[in-house]
């Protein structure tokens, strides 16, 4: 038997999500949305506009083929995940065929082997960890009856597990290696598989076991030994790092790690409450916005991921920092109507520099990254309706 594969119930187990995703076409507009969500200071009549700002952009800029002239389906399928974060179908609904191009696009070029990329090899597992968590998440909000995306979605959940390599963690490229590469691409394979067990495809507990054990070796205490027992890190700060050791401990790994664990069932892991103090002082020290640039909190890929972990780790953590991440992209988007190429996006750069996609495509990653944190207090993806899975707790 494949370690992955769809399991025969998986229509029982998202016939919820499927009616739910039939609710949202029928919801009236965003004033009705923003009027119930006031009251947890959630959504805004200013985030809900900004969203819709950004939605124009994305489909006013798209392009005939549903690509934005890239060829990495990772992004393509970023700026899908923005339109289904917000509630839209494919061929449904405002934005209902330029979701349903977007998701043809990543969809017709799968490859046999199961693998989502045509760029460069070296982009293999980032774009297809991305790609595979977007089809995911896709196929629990559409029809079950989709054959062909059932399929691709099926191929590429197999590629992932066997091109784990043997310590757990992943390669950029897609093929399995004694040593994983960094956290960055452990991430994108999580979500993936946890996308996956959402939407009723089994995930071999092997696969999860490796990758958690994997993650929490990019945990580095501060001031206490690597090789100390745990009880003794417990006790002194410390955070994820891109690479096993004590690499780089950037805010966007601190904030991958959480999200790992958090995906893999680890709800109770302590590394978790360490990396979101420091996540949560980063938020805190956050200049103000400049005015109407485009730039974000953080960059596009940082922000994707401190976005995730708030809302996983919920409580204190979400109350108290997304507002200031929604407001901040509130009041940088850019707003000139007199540029279509312009008027609603954002780019991929944070108040403090970073920004790791330049020219379209940033523009294209900040804004589907800028509208999928504004859309999460709409719960329309399956990953932000699901409770713990209990089954993967240790």
């Amino acid at each position: 038997m494949n370690p992955l594969e769809a399991v025969g119930d998986m229509a029982r187990r998202c016939w919820w999500v499927a009616l739910l995703a039939a609710l949202v076409s029928l919801v009236p507009g965003p004033a009705t949305r923003v009027a119930r969500a006031e009251g947890d200071c959630e959504i805004t009549s200013e985030s809900d506009a900004a969203l819709q700002r950004g939605l124009d952009w994305l489909a006013r800029n798209q392009g005939r083929d549903g690509n934005w002239d890239s060829n990495d389906l990772g992004l393509v399928g970023m700026g899908t995940l923005a339109f289904l974060a917000a509630g839209q179908l494919p061929g449904r609904g405002q934005h209902g065929e330029a979701v349903q191009r977007s998701l043809d696009f990543v969809v017709s070029r799968a490859q046999k082997s199961g693998k989502l990329n045509i760029a460069d090899a070296q982009r293999d597992m980032y774009n297809h960890g991305l790609a595979t968590f977007v089809l995911g998440q896709a196929q629990g909000m559409t029809s079950l009856q989709d054959q062909r995306l059932n399929t691709v979605l099926s191929r590429a959940l197999r590629l992932i597990s066997d091109t784990q390599c043997e310590d757990g963690g992943w390669d950029y490229r897609a093929k399995r290696q004694p040593n994983g590469h960094d956290l960055s691409l452990a991430v994108m394979q999580a979500k993936a598989l946890r996308s996956a067990m959402d939407c009723g495809f089994d995930v071999s507990p092997e696969v999860v076991d490796q990758a958690i054990r994997s993650v929490r070796e990019h945990y580095s205490p501060r001031n206490v030994p690597r090789s100390a027992p745990e009880s003794e890190q417990r006790k002194a700060p410390g955070q994820f790092t891109y690479t096993k050791g004590g690499g780089s401990g950037t805010i966007a790994m601190a904030a991958c790690g959480v999200v790992c664990l958090q995906e893999f069932g680890q709800y109770d892991d302590w590394r978790i409450e360490k990396n979101m103090t420091v996540i949560g002082e980063s938020i805190r020290q956050l200049q103000k916005p400049r005015g109407r640039d485009g730039t974000m909190p953080f960059d596009a890929y940082t922000l994707y991921y401190v976005g995730q972990a708030l809302y996983q780790t919920g409580g204190n953590d979400w109350e108290q920092h997304y507002p200031k991440l929604r407001d901040h992209l509130v009041a940088t988007q850019v707003v000139n109507a007199g540029s279509p190429t312009e008027h609603g996006c954002w780019h991929d750069r944070g108040v403090g520099g970073g920004g790791r996609v330049g020219g379209k495509p940033g523009q294209l990653y900040a804004t589907d990254v800028a509208c999928f944190i504004l859309a999460i207090p709409n719960r329309y993806l399956p990953i932000l309706q699901e409770g713990r899975i209990e089954s993967l707790r240790k």
